[in-house]
């Protein structure tokens, strides 16, 4: 098995956690969350989303997120956009990425989108362009890439034909995410295996969903087939509207906890980071699931993962 010394973790608790809460989180508070991450030594986050506020009625305070945030940390934050008008609020707005989402399916394109996917791809050149030009990182996020409740999985082709599409345009940031919580570890390797011999100039993440409970077992698998990008949301914040039953996104504490078992670092203070966990918990108003016991932080060794 193929496993690397240090992994990055980008954080997507912010934007992807926090849309699907039913409780308004304010503006102060959601400042306060993403601080103590930082202080936990998370470096890159989607810290917010500049779709309409008609959509994600939850973030619609994304400029007053980012004006409160401090930006002489190193801390790379992040934007969620739909179209060109959601990159000129990021650009105003101070972002140093932007994350375009396209589907793999028809269905979920469809659905989450409203829009086939040849249409949303059609957008994705602009944006790459003016990113070049603007000094600022283009991530694009393939969604259903495992299964999707609509059109079931995709084949491989049609996967690497949306890949081919997005990379043509300039983009190499590219995300293969498990939507629905519905992939296994085999498929994990195969399909990131095949993606990465396809396409070598692209850098691959993967955004796992645990609602098998399969994602740090998926988590293994890609790293195995050289992914060194993760996405992660804390306190397993997240879900798929158009998949009631989905799970949120793998939990930040569990990854960086199973990476520093592993010997991986990813410059995260676990104790810190159950910090922030047991925040988000305070700010959502409901229980997460059982998470890290602290008492379990010293077996292994496993204190901090830097």
């Amino acid at each position: 098995m193929r496993l690397p010394d240090r992994v990055e973790i980008v954080e997507v608790g912010p934007r992807d956690g926090l849309q699907n809460e039913a409780t308004h989180i304010p503006t102060p508070d959601k400042v306060a969350l993403i601080a103590a991450l930082a202080a936990a030594g998370l470096r890159r986050f989607e810290a917010t989303s500049f779709v309409s506020p008609k959509w994600i009625p939850r973030l619609a305070d994304a400029e007053a997120v980012l004006a409160a945030l401090p930006h002489d940390t190193g801390a790379v934050y992040g934007g969620l956009i739909a179209n060109e008008r959601g990159y000129d609020r990021a650009l105003a707005a101070g972002v140093r990425e932007v994350s375009v989402v396209v589907s793999a399916t028809e269905g979920h394109c469809r659905a989450n989108l409203n829009r086939p996917i040849a249409e949303v791809l059609s957008g994705f050149a602009p944006i790459a362009a003016r990113g070049r030009a603007d000094g600022i990182r283009v991530r694009a996020n393939i969604s259903t890439v495992f299964g999707c409740p609509f059109d079931g999985v995709p084949p491989m082709a049609q996967v690497i034909s949306v890949i081919e599409r997005i990379a043509a345009t300039g983009i190499d940031n590219i995300t293969l995410s498990d939507t629905i919580g519905v992939a296994n570890p085999r498929q994990v390797g195969a399909i990131f295996a095949e993606a990465t011999a396809a396409f070598p100039r692209v850098t691959f993440a993967a955004h796992f969903h645990d609602t098998r409970g399969l994602a740090l077992a998926n988590v293994v698998a890609a790293l195995d087939a050289g992914v060194r990008i993760f996405d992660s949301s804390i306190g397993g914040l997240g879900g798929c509207p158009y998949a009631p039953s989905a799970a949120g996104n793998v939990a930040t504490e569990d990854l960086a906890f199973g990476l520093a078992e592993m010997g991986i670092a990813t410059g995260i203070d676990l104790d810190r980071l159950l910090d922030a966990a047991e925040l988000v918990e305070r700010l959502v108003a409901h229980p997460l699931r059982a998470r890290i016991d602290r008492r379990l932080l010293g077996v292994g060794g496993a204190v901090s993962s830097r």
